[in-house]
């Protein structure tokens, strides 16, 4: 009677269920090995790569939007591996590793909360703690010395949404007195953006007018403790939602949107929302 061989530690490892992060770890690493691993995982690089990282965050935030906490398990995972990918790329170069960006974002937490891990006060409220956070922040930039950004908004990453840097950008500038001190000079604001893209001569205009007005949109959602994105999220669900409706409900007489009025659909959509406010 013959006995298989054992697996190599490295499949030993890779089909341990019980493995952890050492068993993603060396899947990445087999993955990418240059002479037995995936070809589309070879030809990667962190550029590549960093769209599938943005994609992965978005399908983390939507799963939570939906409340569905299976999903939101997997899509951690999948955002998990993203951070993997990049490590492993990153040892492949003697850049860095998975230990580099463990080690430094453990000790970054344990910098930005003296209050926890230090000897400073837990007794503040959360506005000041964010207000201590954002001063070590500062104080870290400074320690870079030239590698370190000079101006107000330097350090802003350019990558990110564009509701959200506006965001950033907003609460920096406004961090040195530059900000409307009541909600109602934005919303004033803002009326006079839309008058201004109302009357744009070009296209060129209309396109910077429409920029000026997101930009203050993005400022009245600060002031308000909105998080814009999630707000357009949200209002992109609902529109989804009632859409479907209107589809359903001309799918029972035998009609698709393209055709039916405007008028019809109007009032389909208003029956849709009149059912949500009751429901």
């Amino acid at each position: 009677m013959t006995h298989p061989l054992p697996l190599p530690a490295s499949d030993t490892l890779v089909h341990d269920p019980h493995g952890g992060m050492a068993r993603l770890v060396e899947i990445m690493r087999r993955l990418r090995d240059p002479d037995t691993g995936c070809p589309w995982d070879i030809e990667q690089d962190f550029s590549t790569i960093a769209p599938y990282t943005i994609e992965e965050a978005y399908e983390v935030a939507d799963a939570i939007a939906r409340a569905d906490m299976a999903d939101l398990a997997d899509e951690l995972g999948d955002l998990l591996l993203q951070v993997v990918y990049h490590a492993q790329m990153g040892a492949e170069s003697a850049a860095f590793d998975l230990d580099t960006v463990i080690t430094g974002i453990c000790d970054k937490m344990i910098r930005r909360h003296p209050h926890v891990f230090g000897e400073d006060s837990r007794e503040k409220t959360a506005e000041q703690q964010t207000a201590d956070w954002e001063a070590i922040k500062a104080a870290e930039r400074a320690r870079k010395g030239d590698a370190g950004p000079k101006r107000t908004l330097d350090g802003v990453a350019a990558g990110l949404p564009a509701l959200t840097r506006a965001i950033k950008l907003q609460n920096r500038a406004a961090r040195v007195g530059f900000d409307w001190p009541e909600t109602d000079q934005v919303l004033d604001k803002i009326v006079e953006e839309a008058q201004e893209l109302r009357t744009a001569e070009n296209a060129d205009h209309r396109f910077e007018e429409f920029g000026d007005l997101m930009f203050v949109m993005a400022n009245l959602a600060r002031h308000m403790d909105i998080d814009p994105e999630a707000a357009l999220r949200a209002a992109n669900q609902k529109f989804t939602r009632r859409f479907n409706q209107i589809e359903d409900d001309l799918n029972k007489i035998g009609k698709s949107p393209s055709q039916s009025t405007l008028a019809e659909m109007d009032a389909l959509w208003d029956a849709a929302k009149a059912r949500e406010k009751r429901d």
